[in-house]
């Protein structure tokens, strides 16, 4: 098991959801691996390798075990990656899985979930484990082998069963505290 400290993954700050009966959250989806596919409808390299890419892995991994989620996160031409246009895009491009509008951000061009995971731009492609954190991060092109081989990495990490002790038991939000050594007092 990898006992790199990795940061959890930050919350998603969606206005609209598509293709998914009740909004999404990380907590919800703990358990499984989650494949978060960032694009933008106009994006050239979103549409041609990003959103395809993202559908070959929801049609190839058991859902409950992973989670392919779209967000689409605009920071080019909001006037027209409108979520009305979005919901036609969708239809139009057979997107299975769900999507969510990234909430757009009160002053700048990068929307909120954008900028809480630093994404340099779309499309963006991360990677989150059963425990809700980061680990792997792509900007543009991942060739399917290099992902296929990261998803297998992630899903053979053994599960933490209930009352198991994580190793990141003594990790939270605001940081990580070291484990006590066997038998000391505190």
């Amino acid at each position: 098991m990898d006992n790199t400290y990795h940061p959890l993954a930050p919350d998603w700050q969606v206005q609209q959801w598509f293709n998914t009966p009740a909004p999404l959250t990380l907590p919800s989806l703990r358990g499984k691996v989650i494949v978060l596919e960032s694009f933008q409808m106009l994006c050239p390299g979103c549409v041609s390798h990003g959103l395809p890419q993202a559908i070959r892995v929801h049609a190839a991994f058991p859902r409950e075990q992973v989670a392919v989620i779209g967000l689409h996160t605009v920071f080019e031409h909001p006037d027209v990656m409108t979520p009305a246009a979005l919901q036609a895009f969708l239809h139009e491009y057979r997107i299975p899985f769900p999507v969510g509008v990234d909430q757009p951000a009160p002053r700048g061009p990068i929307p909120m979930t954008m900028r809480a995971y630093a994404m340099q731009g779309t499309p963006t492609l991360t990677l989150i484990d059963r425990q809700g954190r980061v680990r792997q991060q792509h900007f543009g092109q991942i060739s399917d082998l290099v992902l296929g081989a990261q998803l297998g990495a992630l899903l053979n990490e053994a599960p933490v069963a209930a009352g198991e002790a994580s190793p990141f038991a003594g990790c939270t939000d605001d940081g990580c505290a070291t484990p006590e050594p066997a038998g000391a007092a505190r």
